[in-house]
This record gives C-alpha cells, structure tokens and sequence, in this order.
C-alpha cells in the first residue's frame, strides 16, 4: 500500500463519525437499491407463476399441424417440453344465444397436456376416457345452454370449411354469404363428468366452445395442436420464424409479458419505469450525502494534499486517493446494504403476501426471489454512485494548485460586497444574526449542500406522502357501500326455478343470513307542478302543467324483511301490508359538484302522495294499464338491488324505487315483463361459500344468464390494495428521509466543525454563551427557512403532478385535488427540528474543546 493510501486510511480513522455517517449512507443507499431490485424480481417471479397456473405453462402454439411436424419439433434441442391436442373438430351448439360463437370444439387432451394447459374444476372429475368430456361453464353463461354432469349428448362433428382451407380456433366465425360452413364428418356420443371454467388457452374470439375429453389415438385425424415450452422463452420470436414456416402460432403472451418479450409491454413499462423513478431518487440522495462527505473529507486534507504534491505527487495520484477512500467505504457499506436490502424485503413480502393472494392469484404464493444479475445489478449502481461522488471533488482538488492547497485559499473566495449586509437587516437580527448571514454568505457552497439535502428531504417526504394518500382516495372511489358478501342475479326466472334455487344456495357452508329481491321496470306519469323546485329547476321543467315520465324501479322483497323494514321505518303494519295497503318508496337526486360536497335532494316535496305508474320504461310500456299507489316516502331502501340493474340512468344519479312484499309480485307483475332477480348472502367464509354455490348452480342446471359476485372479495381487494400502497409508500419514505437525514447531519456538524476556530476565536474575544447560542439558533432558522421556501413549493408543483397523472391515466371525473397541508406541517417540523438537532449536537461537541487548542488547530 502507497503512502497516499495509508494517509487516507488515518484520515478516515481520525474522522471516526464521518466516516460512519458515510458508510450508513451508503448501507441505506444500497440497502433501497437492492430492495428495489429483489421487490421487482420477486414480483415478476410472482406474477410469472402465476400467469402458469392460470395460463399454462407454454410458450408458443402451433394450431393444425400434422403428426410429422410434432416429430420434427420434438426433436429440437431449444424446448424442454411438448404437450398435444387432438383437433377433433366442431358440432354446432343448438340453441346458442352468442352469434359470434354458435359451435362446440372437441379437444383431445393427450396426457402431458392435462399437466400443461391448467383446467379448474368446477364440479365433476376429469375425463378417463374418449368417452367422457368436459364442459367449460361460459357455454351456459354465455352461450345460454346448460350441460349437467350426468347428461349424454350426441354430436355431428366436423370441420369448418372456407373455400379449400379449413379454418382453426384462432380464426373467429364468419357468417353469411360467402362465409364458412361446417362439413360433418362423423357422429359422437359423450357422457359429461365435469363442469369446468373457460379454459385459459381459448381465445375470446374463438368460434367454438371448447369441450375437453381425453385422446386416445382411435380417431381418424392428423390435426392437432402444439403446445410448446422452450428451455429460453426470450428465444420464442425467433424459433417461431425459424420453425413455423406457413403454419399459424399463437404465443401465450399472459406469460410472455412478464418476461418481456410480449407485444403487450405495458406491465414491463410499468415496473421498469417505477424502479427506474425510485433507483435515480435514491441515487439522487446517496449522491448527494457521499459527494457531502468526500467534499468536506477534502476541505479537511486540503493542506496535506498540498505538502503531497510539494513533493511530486500527480494529479492522478491525488485523484486516486480520494477513489481508494471511496472503494474501501463501498467495501464496508455495500455488503452489509445487499444484506440488509434483501432482508428487508424479507420481512416485508410475509407481510403483503396474503393481500397480494386477494389482489392477484389466490394460488400462487409471494415470494422472495432474488437472482445473482438483480444482486450484482444493485452493487454496481451503489459502487458507480460512490465512485461518482468520489470523482467530482477528486478532481476538482487534484487539479488545484499546490500554494492554494497549502494556504487553503481554495475554499472561500469573496470580496467585502459579497458579505455585506443592509443596515435593516443588521437591526432586526441583531449582532448574532448578523454573523450567521455573514456566515452564509461567506461559504455559499456548505451552505448550498446543506440547503439542497433539506430541500431533498422535504420534497422526497410530501411528494411520497400524496403519492400514496392519492391513490388511496383513487381507490375510495371505486369502492362500493354493500350490505351482502356474496351476490346471484339473474334474468327472467320463474317462481318454481328461483325459490327452490334460493332454499340451496342459503345452504352452502357458512352462510348465516340471506335474502332475496325481483325487480321489475316500471314508468312513472307526473304532473311537473308535483316535483320538488330542486329536481325541476335541475331536469328544466319550467312548465308546471307539463306532465314528465319518469322511470322507476319496483322492488318485491320477502314479506318477513318487508315487515321489519316497516318497523325499523317507525310505521304502521296495518296501514302498510295487505293488498290494499300503502306502499314505500325512495326518490332521491344526487347532484354531483366539482366544488363542493354532493348535494342530496327529493324529487317530490311532499312525504306521501299518490303515484300514477305505468309497466315497462317509457317509450317501451308493456302495456297502456296505469296504477295508482298511495305511497309513503322513506330515506333508503331496506335491501340493496343488484349491480347495474336499475332502470334508471347510471349517469343520472337518480334512486327511484318503490318497495313492495314478495306476496305481491303478481298483482303487478305482467307477462313477458323483463325482470332482475337478485339472492343476497352474507357469509362467515364467503370465498368457500360462492365456490359451493358456484357447483350448486352447475347441478341444477340454470339456463338463464346470471352472474354470482364475491362482493367480499372485490372488498378485501380494495382493503388489501391500499394495505400495500401504505407498506410501500412508508417504507420508501423512511428509508428516503433517513438518507437525507444522514445527509444534513453529516454536512452541518462536519461543517461545524470545520469552523471550530473560528467558533474558539468568537469565544476567546468575549462572546457569551447566551450570544453564541443565538447566532447558532438564527443559523438554524436561516437553514430552515431557506429550504422550506424551497422544497414546500416544489413539494406542492409535484404532488400536483402525481394527482393529474391519475387523473389523466384513470380519467377519472369529479376527483379533487388535495392539498398536502398535513405532510407539509410535518415535513417543515422536521426539517427545523433535524437541524436543531444536529446543531445541538456539533456545538456541544466544540464547546466541549479547548479554546486554545482549537485555535492552534491548523486542520491538518
């Protein structure tokens, strides 16, 4: 080791606090760096197996190809495995309500496919054999015909023919003249044993709907599709151009994304551009801190660098010291920030694992996954931050004169103008205040650093803050006030089909209270005169006399939860049951301001009146009968309708609805009338309940569209969504923050110490310690202030930005935007407690020296 270096190594030693202030810094820096890095690599891990699971494990498909073509690409040495379906082909779906997908596909699964393409289960068991099949569940949710396990089903097979080429999965269906037909070829009888999910691998615009039985190699035909799983899937691009030739592919971009060689590279764009914003945020701060450090580690060597090159060291040499410093910091720091970076995220993924499961795949466990490119990623962006901070004052006091290093003129450079001060200024601050100002003005380049890392620090806390309290109150307003967990609607049921499926749906395991609802469109005629002013001056009726439709809902609940609705509503039974009786109903506008809070308001004045209501919606009546109900208004509704179902415009914000007993529906209830059906379920374990029900619905064999909603789900994905943006947000907050923190106090009690005889001379010639301590409270003062004025304004401009960048990314409307008072409070707090603190801290370091020794002190 050279002299230069060994001269380092006891500056370093001798600069104790520094010197650990430094390598904290760089722990920090390293430590977010790495974290960064292992979050995104286990979140693409995480996302990556989960796209398998639900997708399959495959890269690439070939459709229709021959048993020749499969041979060829089993023997190629890019995959690692091949899994095949027998094309069996297509049977018209009789009775299908989907135009655009009127037929039924076979597929045969060969034994490695059912390992590769995932199937999820709904009820029943998988097929053993080529006699058995296997229905996915959309052909009766959308397709509106239901299979039961159980049920034989005969079918014409054939292929789809347009002109001389017989068209696949992946073409949709044309209709028409000139378009496709379908040319049978055989006759095929299945025996169902499973209802299953819509297969991940059928595309939505497939024409058929894809029925799975198992191939056993007895059927007549060489078409087949491949599925393909290549040992490096960045190579999928190119093996598809070098193997396809003129045959069709489709690559499985639900995984290919994640990799990023999809076509679709929003997600990729998305993660990579965050961990980019954080990674030059962190490196911002670090640089910033160690630059600090090695700066005022120069300022202190300044008179040995100048005896050095007195005796013929180089500017490379000088140069290379201050790097040496800098490799034996990383040396100390990047390690244990590597640690600490992966450990950290460690402890946090347990934390967030299970709202990930509720935000993504249930299935699929979060994990930590780090890859030594990820590690070795994060230790060259902290070993380049260093050698940068290290570079720029290395070079600067490499190049300087030997005299001016040996005198340290160097460093403060000014003429008497530059620090003077007006006479107002001199009588407000006093003699105290005047020295600090003096102080700034003579070194403005500590002075800056100091400011620059405030400043840093307040913006990083503010900026980070509303990103995360904006995006909490994104999410706020997409979450739903519900008094159910789990929802069924469904359109136009009977009687004898609802309530028997209604009786066994209240039965799935956990389920501890239900209710149910039907819902009919009804008109409403009125005098415009009878409206409240609110409502008229809103709609523009300026004619009284003007008679206005007006759409409403009519809603039949069990006449139990009619009865105590009635009750809780403070009314009479007598007066509100029988068929002659008084009626509820709710009418409310909602008028939504940009400038101020919502405003509710009724749309008629009066608390009862008689209501003239017509069947069906206006423009569409079912019939010209009126009725005329005596009805009672109330302020809510005693249960909530199904999602989407109401007559009334999405947009309007109008509630309209009269509510009546179950018993009776058919007094105004006409036939052919469309109606919405809902079941209410709340559960002590809703995912296990809606699962049960899901088989219970397959077995009874509905043929209606319907639809069964997880309300808790969609709840706890809410909960569990903003649970991780609290996590994250706080944690890069803090870590951020403790960066900036290291960076102030590094920078103020090192620059404190810097002037300590200047300090001893101010004490030696009479200065009180009352006097002393002012001067360093206004230095305080100034410090704050300065970088209060401006990192709030900064702070403000960027979270303004955060809030138009989701406004304009979600489009959302009527989303205010929230100043960050709170944070900014907080943040200015700190910033003046912080340097408080750190003055503190320096002071009681030098008072605590000899005057005389400090004045001797020539700093080398």
């Amino acid at each position: 080791m050279n002299i230069l270096n060994k001269a380092t190594l006891q500056s370093m030693k001798k600069n104790r606090t520094r010197t650990i202030v430094t390598i904290i810094g760089v722990v920090l820096s390293t430590a977010m760096i790495t974290g960064v890095a292992a979050f995104s690599t286990s979140l693409l891990h995480f996302l990556i197996r989960g796209s398998i699971v639900k997708y399959g494990n495959w890269h690439v498909e070939f459709s229709d190809v021959d048993s020749t073509f499969i041979q060829e690409r089993a023997d190629d040495k890019e995959i690692s495995g091949i899994a095949t379906v027998e094309n069996m082909g297509y049977a018209v779906l009789e009775g299908a309500k989907s135009p655009e997908k009127p037929y039924l596909f076979i597929a045969g699964f060969s034994d490695q496919a059912f390992h590769t393409l995932p199937i999820n289960l709904i009820s029943g068991r998988l097929p053993e054999n080529s006699g058995e099949v296997l229905v996915p569940a959309h052909v009766a949710e959308k397709g509106g015909v239901r299979f039961r396990v159980g049920d034989t089903i005969s079918l014409e097979i054939g292929d789809r023919v347009d002109g001389n080429r017989n068209l696949s999965q992946h073409i949709p269906y044309h209709s028409g003249t000139g378009g496709e037909t379908l040319v049978s070829r055989s006759k095929k009888t299945y025996r169902v044993v499973g209802i299953c999910q819509r297969p991940g691998f059928e595309e939505h615009s497939a024409p058929g709907y894809t029925l799975i039985t198992k191939a056993d190699g007895k059927e007549n035909t060489d078409r087949f599709s491949l599925f393909v799983t290549l040992k490096n899937p960045r190579q999928v691009k190119a093996y598809v151009s070098d193997k396809a030739g003129k045959q069709d592919y489709l690559l499985n971009d639900y995984v290919l994304r994640f990799i990023g060689i999809s076509e679709n590279r929003l997600i990729n764009t998305l993660l990579y551009t965050v961990g980019g914003i954080l990674i030059a945020i962190i490196m911002t701060g670090s640089v910033l801190l160690i630059y600090n450090s090695f700066q005022i580690s120069l300022n202190e060597r300044t008179h040995q660098f100048g005896i050095f090159a007195s005796v013929g060291a180089t500017e490379k040499q000088l140069r290379n010291s201050v790097l040496f410093e800098g490799f034996c910091i990383g040396a100390i720091g990047i390690p244990i920030g590597i640690l600490a970076g992966i450990g950290s995220i460690g402890l946090i993924l347990p934390i967030v694992a299970g709202k990930f499961n509720n935000i993504l795949y249930s299935t699929v466990p979060l994990t930590l996954w780090v890859s030594a490119a990820s590690i070795a990623a994060s230790a060259a962006v902290s070993l380049i931050t260093i050698l940068i901070s290290a570079y720029i004052p290395a070079r600067k006091a490499a190049g300087t004169s030997v005299m001016e290093n040996i005198l340290q003129t160097n460093e403060v450079k000014i003429h008497s103008k530059d620090v003077k001060i007006s006479k107002l200024s001199r009588r407000i601050y006093g003699l105290e205040g005047t020295l600090a100002l003096k102080n700034f003005k003579r070194n403005k380049r500590r002075y800056q650093s100091i400011v620059l890392s405030l400043v840093l620090s307040v913006v990083l806390f503010v900026s980070g803050n509303a990103f995360g309290s904006t995006l909490k109150r994104l999410l706020q307003q997409f979450k739903v006030d519900i008094d159910y967990d789990i929802l069924f609607d469904v359109q136009d049921m009977n009687d004898s089909e609802m309530l028997p499926l209604y009786n066994r749906l209240k039965t799935a395991d956990g389920v501890y209270e239900s209710t149910y609802q039907v819902i009919c469109p009804y008109s409403c005629t009125i005098r415009a005169g009878d409206l409240s002013d609110q409502y008229r001056q809103y709609k523009g009726y300026t004619n009284p006399d003007e008679m206005v439709h007006i759409p409403l809902d009519l809603q039949f609940i069990a006449d139990s939860d009619y009865l105590d609705f009635i009750r809780q509503s403070g009314l009479s039974e007598e007066e509100y049951t029988g068929p002659n009786g008084k009626m509820i109903a709710i009418a409310k506008q909602r008028n939504v301001r940009t400038d101020q809070p919502d405003e509710v308001y009724d749309l008629f004045p009066n608390r009862s009146m008689i209501l003239s209501i017509t069947p069906g919606t206006e423009g569409n009546q079912k019939t010209e009968q009126k009725l005329d109900i005596d009805t009672t208004f109330v302020d809510t509704y005693p249960i909530d309708p199904p999602p989407k179902q109401s007559s009334q415009s999405q947009k309007d914000f109008c509630v309209f609805m009269v509510i009546a007993p179950y018993s009776l529906k058919e007094k105004f209830i006409i036939p052919d009338s469309p109606l919405a059906i809902g079941m209410n379920f709340q559960s002590k374990t809703p995912s296990q309940s809606a699962a049960e029900m899901e088989t219970i619905i397959q077995s009874e064999g509905i043929t209606s569209q319907y639809h069964l909603y997880n309300a808790h789900e969609i709840l706890e994905q809410f909960h569990s969504l903003t649970f991780v943006t609290d996590v994250f947000t706080y944690v890069f907050v803090i870590m951020i923050s403790l960066i900036a923190i290291a960076n102030v106090f590094n920078t103020i009690s090192t620059n404190i110490r810097l002037r300590r005889r200047e300090l001893a001379m101010l004490r030696s010639i009479g200065m009180s310690e009352w006097s002393f301590n002012k001067m360093m409270v206004f230095e305080c003062i100034f410090y704050g202030i300065q970088a209060l004025l401006l990192g709030l304004p900064m702070a403000g401009i960027l979270s303004w930005l955060i809030y138009k960048g989701f406004v304009i990314a979600e489009r959302t409307e009527n989303f205010k935007f929230l100043f960050p008072f709170a944070s900014m409070v907080i943040s200015a707090f700190s910033v003046l407690f912080i340097v408080f603190l750190t003055m503190l801290y320096a002071i009681g370091k030098i008072k605590k020296e000899n005057i005389i020794d400090a004045l001797r002190n020539d700093m080398t």
